[in-house]
């Protein structure tokens, strides 16, 4: 079948377009989102924490507005470059990144629909192919690398019909479509997590309630009655009758970890004990980690103080940067950039991870550093939390559980999806393999 694809230039069957070189004077803290690639995520454009352009600014560059779905390839990235390098990575834009403006390190990359189809080209510009070929025609010097347009135009690759073209976007795109319907169903299920942990234990509703003699709403008569139905003062203002407030580092355990020596083999080669560093952490799309880019071998765990720490500990990144949050679903060891939190049945796994997202302002208020900040143990611990009674810890953890159960779920079957697309996208672009 690939017998019969002819080979074409890029260029040739899709037009690009070069981001807007726009100033620092015209962003903003409101205003246009500028999708820049350094929010590129491996496969998409995440806006979260994204710069924006004011308004009228942004009227100049609304040639440059992204749509759902284009395919924008990065142009400029770190030198020398690799075929791994961000030089050439490319991503499709979702949904939530539509009307945003690319920036001048990009190049939008949109198909001719006579005889192109936009989402194959997607793929292809994922291809290893591509990859490598945009890192042999980068050029720059110093330590930024640049992937001129012109080169990128002339990059080659066999063209399918474009009816066998949708056919492979199909298949591929089926599988991205589920990764992307689990992403935000994971999105939905945290947020009604953390929408219960700020009813219950940060806006008191339930106590409220019963205060004001009204019976607390959605909750049935034994949960309601964990609740007080009044106040006490204590140094942190008005708190549930009964509760505590206590330090962090008096309820649970808050340890550290450490990196073995790079330079011994008997600690990492073959090694089987997930090993994580917050670089692992800058990816995730919920927060839970299933696995880690390096492994340490048992004589790589006895160099660690903390050791192997067991599945359900919450990771706080400590530093570079302060704040990536995850409960470890599986025994992990950790470096020196975390913060461990090894929680029990006072103050579970799921509410300290709702608490740090709540508090995290307060938690990167007492870092401390010049070159980077950084919060220690010792400034971390003192942080005073608030704790319902046992029973009512219980009883949160017991509803919330089920939801985390299920965004585990969600992510190991996104990663399977992810590799059985990562398999077939090479043999489906080289004809090995024809859609059904």
């Amino acid at each position: 079948m690939a017998g019969k694809w002819k080979t074409v230039r890029l260029g040739e069957v899709a037009r690009t377009r070069n981001g807007a070189g726009i100033k620092q004077d015209a962003f903003c803290e409101t205003g246009i989102p500028l999708a820049r690639v350094s929010d590129f995520t491996d496969w998409s454009i995440d806006m979260a924490a994204c710069i924006r352009v004011h308004f009228e600014h942004a009227k100049r560059w609304e040639s440059h507005r992204l749509n759902e779905g284009d395919a924008v390839v990065a142009t400029v990235g770190s030198w020398p470059p690799n075929w791994s390098s961000v030089v050439g990575k490319a991503v499709r834009v979702p949904r939530a990144a539509a009307g945003a403006i690319q920036n001048q390190n990009t190049c939008c990359v949109l198909a001719r629909p006579s005889i192109s189809d936009q989402r194959f080209l997607f793929y292809l510009l994922k291809s290893e192919e591509f990859a490598h070929y945009a890192a042999n025609s980068a050029v720059g010097s110093g330590c930024q690398a640049r992937l001129p347009v012109a080169n990128l135009e002339r990059f080659e690759f066999p063209l399918p019909p474009l009816a066998e073209q949708k056919a492979i976007a199909a298949v591929l795109g089926a599988l991205d479509d589920k990764i992307e319907l689990n992403r935000r169903m994971n999105a939905t299920l945290e947020a009604m997590a953390r929408a219960l942990f700020q009813s219950w234990f940060v806006d008191f509703d339930p106590v409220r309630a019963k205060l004001d003699g009204r019976p607390p709403a959605t909750l049935d008569p034994a949960t309601a009655a964990l609740f007080p139905a009044s106040f006490q003062d204590c140094e942190a203002g008005h708190i549930p009758k009964g509760w505590t407030i206590q330090p962090v580092g008096e309820v649970f355990d808050c340890v550290g970890g450490g990196t073995p020596s790079t330079a011994e083999p008997k600690y990492w080669e073959s090694g089987t004990h997930h090993w994580t560093t917050p670089k692992d952490f800058s990816s995730l799309q919920a927060p839970v980690i299933l696995d880690t880019d390096r492994k340490l071998t048992d004589a790589g765990i006895a160099k660690i103080s903390s050791g192997l720490l067991p599945a359900g500990t919450l990771l706080l990144s400590s530093r570079a940067p302060v704040g990536y949050l995850a409960i470890a679903a599986m025994p992990v060891a950790i470096n020196q950039g975390f913060i461990a939190l090894k929680c029990n049945d006072r103050a579970s796994n799921f509410f300290m991870l709702n608490w740090c997202q709540t508090n995290m302002a307060e938690i990167e208020s007492r870092a401390t550093g010049t070159t980077f900040a950084e919060i220690s143990k010792q400034n971390f611990r003192p942080i005073r939390v608030v704790l319902p009674p046992p029973e009512l810890m219980a009883a949160f953890t017991a509803k919330v559980a089920p939801l985390y159960a299920q965004i585990t779920a969600n992510l190991h079957q996104s990663r399977t999806l992810a590799t059985l697309r990562d398999t077939l996208l090479p043999k489906l672009l080289s004809g090995e393999l024809t859609p059904n």
